[in-house]
């Protein structure tokens, strides 16, 4: 599976989650409840996986956090916020840089329709 595939489960993923448990609930309800979809699909799923980034040589360890790792392919940010600023783009962007991955799905759960919440981020894709 490539990471175009990958996405596409995932997409498909959050949208059966945000048809259950729609708009309004916290990011971390939302995590979970994509962890379990997406492993009940057969999918390799991490959760809140702790990544090194470093600065001139010098590692700086768990300097951060994905919230899902899927298929070791796909970087999965997830979000319940009144609207996907900028800044959420450019944090998934560096999360991809210093992973070596080369896509990223930002899922903003707080909308009446799941895929107008859906970011694609790519680093050199």
């Amino acid at each position: 599976m490539d990471e175009n595939e990958c996405s596409k489960l995932v997409i498909g993923a959050a949208i059966e989650v945000h048809r259950h448990l729609g708009p309004g609930m916290l990011e971390s309800a939302y995590e979970v409840a994509l962890w379990h979809e997406l492993g009940s699909q057969g999918l390799r799923v991490s959760r809140q996986v702790r990544l090194h980034a470093s600065y001139k040589g010098v590692e700086l360890p768990e300097s951060y956090r994905v919230d899902l790792l899927v298929d070791d392919l796909v970087i999965v940010e997830v979000k319940a916020v009144e609207k996907i600023a900028p800044i959420h783009e450019v944090q998934l962007l560096t999360y991809l840089r210093f992973a070596n991955k080369h896509l990223g799905l930002l899922l903003n759960f707080n909308t009446a329709v799941m895929r107008s919440g859906i970011r694609r981020v790519v680093n050199n894709l």
